[in-house]
């Protein structure tokens, strides 16, 4: 249990508890960091230090093109120094176009902001020497986690199966894909590490347009999920006239979760139906006041929510795992640390549930 906040119950979620939190910018910094991931692809980010009153406040910009992030290195940030608060420095990114050209996806304007928006939320709190949790009311409770994956081409469970003897406990998030069939079904079936009880979310992508894991709606596929996983989440079903008779269950739509489509509250509220489960990732949303806004919402509503990930190589990694120890640290969290996402995984891994580490001051893990 966590001193942060000695209260029985939580108070009711707000942005407001924030907002005036006073934020002195002084000097704006980044430094670009790269990675090899176990999907294939290098992974660049970004990250950004916001300085003053001898103290730094650092957050991630996730945004998944690297010639962004090279743009960013090469031509910098507008001007951002001044006095604010931390409301006010978000009306203040409101208003600022921070691409010196246009990104390939609108929503990549959001993962820039987040990484702005959590480096102010970290300066603020640090400047003002308290913690997230105590402004917020809540406790830190150990992450529950899960590690998410594609299981390659041809599909095996090779590498699930190795992460399994190397962390017996550890769960799972797939991704399937069209050319997943009955023998790979069996291999789980078969397996004495790797069952179908350990699969926790299933992310069929069906939301996604425009990027490289697209993956287009298949009732064969969606069919063979659900049967074959039926204690699994399902993330970002493609509803089609193929495809929305498997949804039309209720006991299947209360494994349905959301991910891709939700940028905000009101995307949301424009969903199929009223969903059980959210798939949370604060860079989507662009700004902390929406992302609270959002995860109020849910608890008044009873809608069960986890953390996503967005292969964060630095201190967003922190900021995922640090939102689901507040909001929801039991449920499958796709927040493993980022050792898990290495393309060789050898040595000693953390373990599920993680435990919070010391409290310092500030928005870190």
């Amino acid at each position: 249990m966590d001193p942060d906040s000695d209260t029985d119950s939580p108070p009711p979620l707000s942005f407001g508890s924030l907002a005036d939190l006073p934020l002195t910018i002084e000097r704006v910094s980044t430094a670009r960091l790269s990675r090899d991931t176990s999907s294939g692809f290098t992974r660049v980010t970004t990250e950004i230090t916001l300085a003053g009153n001898g103290l730094e406040g650092i957050g991630e910009d996730v945004t998944y093109e690297t010639e962004d992030h090279d743009e960013l290195a090469a031509y910098g940030l507008p001007d951002l120094t001044g006095e604010f608060t931390l409301e006010s420095f978000s009306n203040r990114l409101a208003d600022l176009d921070l691409f010196p050209t246009a990104p390939d996806r609108e929503v990549f304007r959001n993962y820039r902001r987040w990484g702005l928006e959590s480096a102010a939320l970290d300066l603020a709190l640090r400047q003002s020497d308290t913690k997230l949790a105590a402004e917020l009311g809540r406790e830190r409770d150990p992450v529950r986690f899960v590690t998410s994956m594609r299981l390659g081409e041809p599909p095996t469970t090779d590498r699930l199966e190795s992460l399994r003897e190397q962390v017996p406990e550890i769960e799972f998030k797939l991704d399937p894909t069209t050319d997943w069939d009955e023998s790979l079904i069996a291999r789980f079936e078969e397996s004495d590490t790797v069952g179908t009880d350990l699969i926790r979310i299933l992310d069929l992508k069906g939301q996604y347009e425009g990027t490289d894991v697209d993956t287009p709606a298949d009732p064969e596929l969606y069919e063979l999920a659900l049967e074959s996983f039926p204690d699994a989440l399902v993330e970002d079903p493609g509803l089609t006239d193929e495809t929305e008779p498997l949804f039309e269950d209720e006991a299947v739509r209360e494994r349905v979760s959301w991910d891709a489509p939700i940028e905000s509250l009101a995307d949301v509220k424009e969903l199929p139906w009223e969903p059980d489960w959210l798939n949370i990732k604060p860079s989507r949303f662009g700004s902390v006041a929406s992302v609270l806004e959002t995860i109020a919402y849910c608890e008044e509503r009873g809608i069960q929510m986890y953390g996503g990930g967005q292969f964060e190589l630095g201190v967003g990694r922190g900021h995922i795992q640090l939102l689901a120890s507040l909001f929801y640290p039991d449920t499958p969290n796709d927040v493993a640390p980022g050792a898990y996402n290495d393309p060789d995984v050898d040595g000693e891994l953390p373990m599920s549930p993680l435990e919070p580490p010391a409290a310092s001051a500030g928005f870190r893990w």
